[in-house]
């Protein structure tokens, strides 16, 4: 029985399947084909997940799409053309999130929170789940969303709505929270789910700035439509993620299990401020847990819902992308014309690895199948010494030309992450922030965020072996089994997934050195 899950339609299109209950693959549309026209099937995506699946189309039983999606009729039809066999179901958006998020937290019991800025009107919704069984116990419509005024405030502040939220979380970080009883003013939700957004605060002739109204601007001592003064920004940010987390909490409620589904929970301060409030035993958020991660919950709604399964699929690494053999890469880097070294076993990789770390250089690191999502889980990573203090200015002026608020993250294998770090279950997909200990704060300081806080990615042995022995060997050179890691992109790209891709990034930035399987190049 093979599933094929789609989702992510109108932004972040993906393809994901499954035979019988065992997940083969997961892509990105954008990733592989580098460009992700609106509104259609994800064609490159999904030939990657049969490639990788090794079926056919003629082979697949199951299309589950994730609403919402246009040209309902236009796209059936090409469905019924690609593949002729298949059933065709569809899952409401939040459905779609509430089911990726529970399905795949392994539970057998939870409530479910689901929040986004939109999708097919509805932007949150409460689920109780038992079994394999869903039931929607609240929800909110546009313009009552939460997400909708964190992608004003982003705007607001100088980035793009709807791509650049990840900046304004970080942001807050380093601000204080001088203004959040307005946010809570703008958005006063309470347990109950019953009070609505007020609206008096947004003008909705401003098509610019995120369209606030004058009553806004005189809360912050601004003139009417004036931009946000740089020394303001860091306080406005911090505002408007404290009081996000405050409602958030107000509309979780309490329970035993918590499951987070939708793009505002790519908020990893905000998963963290759930984990550590005490008012469930155990927090899940799907790692994807946007748009694209909807196809998901179409294959798991398809799997346990239309099949009728109880078997629970799983994850797993949740690098699910496509990998390149020995000879592929070889004859990327000769067209290329490189000049190359060929290591020949994987001790040479670690060893190669780790003297380039150790002399403070910059390398790329690219092995096995690409990453789901924009988190790099040492596969496709830039990687760089844990005791160079100049490692935050490095990655971020010199090589990702970014914001210096925005930190890279600690991967540290699992078994030992408690030593250094207070951190949940969910930085297994760098999906929550962690604090450091109190011994070992000066250690990390060049990667702490306010308040301790610091990005945290566990590694277990069994998800990737080969990254889990860099960080042992880590320990040998560093005095502790971290490595700083962030995604190996650029200037907005995706994350790498070629090798091909990689060469580009590689000499396209101030990255000193890369492995990509058994191959060292260097500048």
């Amino acid at each position: 029985m093979i599933i094929l899950g789609l989702g992510g339609f109108g932004r972040k299109a993906a393809a994901v399947i499954a035979r019988d209950g065992q997940l083969l693959a997961a892509v990105e549309q954008k990733k592989v084909a580098r460009h992700e026209p609106a509104g259609v099937l994800p064609i490159d995506a999904i030939r990657v997940c049969l490639d990788l699946a090794k079926a056919r189309p003629e082979s697949v039983d199951i299309i589950a799409l994730a609403r919402p999606f246009s040209s309902e009729s236009e796209l059936h039809l090409e469905i019924r053309a690609q593949f002729p066999r298949a059933r065709v179901v569809a899952a409401e958006h939040h459905t779609a999130h509430a089911a990726a998020a529970y399905y795949l937290s392994g539970f057998d019991e939870a409530t479910i929170l689901t929040l986004d800025r939109n999708g097919d009107f509805r932007c949150g919704a409460r689920w109780s789940a038992k079994g394999t069984q869903l039931h929607l116990d609240k929800e909110l419509y546009y313009p009552d969303s939460i997400g909708d005024l964190y992608s004003r405030v982003t705007e607001l502040l100088g980035y793009d709505a709807n791509a650049e939220e990840h900046k304004v979380q970080w942001l807050s970080a380093s601000g204080q929270p001088v203004y959040s009883r307005l946010f809570e003013q703008i958005f006063p939700l309470d347990g109950d789910w019953t009070n609505h957004s007020d609206r008096h605060f947004f003008d909705g002739e401003r098509m610019s700035r995120g369209g606030f109204s004058t009553r806004f601007y005189q809360a912050l001592g601004l003139a009417d439509g004036s931009p946000v003064p740089e020394k303001l920004a860091a306080d406005v940010a911090a505002s408007l993620q404290g009081a996000v987390e405050r409602i958030v909490l107000r509309l979780a409620g309490t329970g035993g299990n918590l499951c987070l589904g939708g793009g505002l929970f790519l908020n990893g301060l905000l998963v963290e401020a759930l984990e550590r409030s005490g008012q469930f035993r155990n927090v899940y958020v799907q790692p994807s847990a946007g748009n694209a991660g909807t196809a998901f919950g179409a294959l798991c709604l398809a799997w346990h819902q239309v099949l009728g399964r109880p078997e629970r699929i799983s994850l797993g690494s949740f690098c699910l992308g496509p990998d390149y053999t020995t000879e592929e890469i070889k004859r990327v880097f000769e067209n290329c014309k490189l000049r190359f070294q060929m290591l020949l076993t994987t001790g040479a990789i670690l060893s190669t690895a780790i003297d380039q770390l150790q002399r403070d250089r910059i390398l790329a690191w690219m092995q096995g199948r690409m990453e789901f999502g924009s988190r790099a889980l040492g596969n496709r990573s830039i990687l760089a010494s844990p005791v160079n203090p100049y490692s935050t200015e490095n990655l971020n002026v010199y090589i990702k030309h970014r914001e210096p608020f925005r930190k890279f993250a600690a991967s540290v294998p699992v078994e030992v992450a408690s030593e250094y770090f207070e951190v949940g279950s969910n930085a297994r997909y760098l999906a929550t922030v962690g604090r450091v200990r109190e011994a070992h704060k000066e250690k990390f300081a060049s990667a702490i965020l306010g308040d301790n806080i610091v990005r945290v990615h566990t590694v277990a042995e069994e998800d990737n072996p080969l990254y889990w022995r860099l960080l042992h060997r880590a320990a040998e050179v560093f005095g502790m089994p971290v490595l700083y890691n962030t995604s190996f992109n650029l200037f907005g790209d995706p994350l790498v997934c070629t090798p091909r891709d990689a060469v580009r990034s590689f000499y396209s930035s101030g990255i000193d050195a890369m492995i990509a399987g058994y191959f060292f190049v260097e500048k």
